[in-house]
């Protein structure tokens, strides 16, 4: 889609008085739609996005015309050329997390290119690009309004691609393991989905701050992976017992922090891994909500235990920045490889939630603009 060019034209018409003016605004976009008042004829921009009118399973995913306006103060227009997919997503598609209203288009982090600024706004300019991760909700789309202050520039060193694999997973490690708990060399620690995209990540990162990493996967395939990225120790939990196998690690010792995104599946066995004194850190569930714990669950051992949210760590505009400035530095300098081991079409969505879900997947899965050329 090519930028938008704006036509006047004086028209006669015998209820208006002569200096009145008929705007009709030419765009290059299928379907406009156009509203009509005695003054101006608008027709606003159309583009595809993934819609989700009613909670369920990947099937409620739709490919649809969406109506998009122009930014106003304080916001950029941005036609993105890469969708980072999320566990997150996965949660407000069904109904873990509820969307602020019906229908809604999900998604949590992009990077594409700014094609028009607001009114007054500075910093950004059209041609940057530019990524997001966290709200507003609404990545599924071909283009979206951002507010300009939830936006950071992409260096030129990083891929598209790959940022928009990593903003939201990226700036999750960070802050967990740089603030929920600040993990130090000689730390042990355990991350569950080890190949996954934050797992992948949390390894590599944890094993560069000089921890030792056990981690669990599903299949020996994933473990290979694993181990690549930085785990000592991996646990196949499909074949051992990883409650069993943390204390024979560890010498009955167990672990200074879990980082659990599995939840109900795994919950239980996390807060037995670990050490007196121990954090554990619940940032997902993908096996659904754990089960309620009882304070005495933690009394035992005098744990910590916490379910924080990105959003929270990245509120203030210096925050985002840092976080996402350590992100995009670490993969500049190596300390972090991000595998996109998936790329399907926006429009086949639906096709990568199940896969997701399903555990076909392994590290990042991005979704692709159709009709963008990277």
């Amino acid at each position: 889609m090519g930028f938008v060019g704006i036509q006047s034209h004086l028209l006669p018409n015998p209820f208006l008085p002569k200096n009145i003016i008929l705007l009709h605004h030419h765009l290059n976009f299928n379907k406009p739609k156009i509203t009509k008042s005695n003054f101006a004829t608008v027709v606003n921009a159309m583009v595809k996005a993934i819609r989700v009118h009613q909670i369920g399973g990947p099937e409620v995913l739709k490919w649809e015309d969406i109506e998009i306006g122009d930014p106003k103060d304080g916001e950029i227009k941005v036609k993105n050329k890469a969708i980072g997919l999320n566990f997150i997503d996965v949660y407000f598609r069904s109904g873990v997390y509820k969307a602020p209203a019906l229908p809604f288009t999900p998604g949590m982090e992009a990077v594409g290119v700014v094609t028009a600024v607001g009114p007054g706004l500075t910093g950004r300019q059209v041609g940057d690009v530019v990524a997001y991760a966290g709200n507003p909700m609404g990545a599924y789309a071909e283009e979206q309004i951002l507010p300009a202050d939830k936006v950071v520039p992409v260096p030129s060193s990083v891929d598209p691609i790959v940022a928009a694999s990593v903003m939201l997973k990226g700036m999750t490690a960070q802050y967990l393991l740089r603030r929920s708990f600040k993990v130090e060399r000689g730390h042990t620690i355990l991350v569950h989905a080890a190949a996954g995209g934050v797992g992948s990540l949390l390894c590599q990162w944890a094993n560069a701050l000089g921890a030792i990493v056990i981690g669990t996967v599903s299949t020996n395939e994933k473990a290979v992976q694993a181990k690549e990225d930085g785990c000592h120790h991996v646990i196949v939990t499909k074949q051992d017992n990883f409650v069993e196998r943390v204390a024979d690690i560890t010498s009955g010792q167990g672990v200074e922090v879990v980082y659990d995104s599995v939840g109900k599946d795994t919950f239980e066995g996390s807060l037995a891994c670990l050490k007196t004194r121990g954090y554990m850190v619940s940032f997902g569930q993908a096996s659904g909500s754990p089960d309620p714990v009882p304070l005495s669950a933690l009394a035992s051992k005098s744990l910590f235990l916490t379910r924080p949210s990105l959003m929270h760590y990245t509120a203030k505009r210096d925050e985002l920045l840092e976080t996402a400035g350590e992100v995009f530095a670490n993969i500049s300098s190596g300390v972090l490889r991000v595998r996109v081991n998936h790329k399907y079409p926006l429009s086949q969505a639906a096709q990568a939630h199940l896969d997701l879900e399903n555990r076909k997947t392994t590290g990042s899965v991005v979704l692709i603009p159709d009709g963008v050329d990277l």
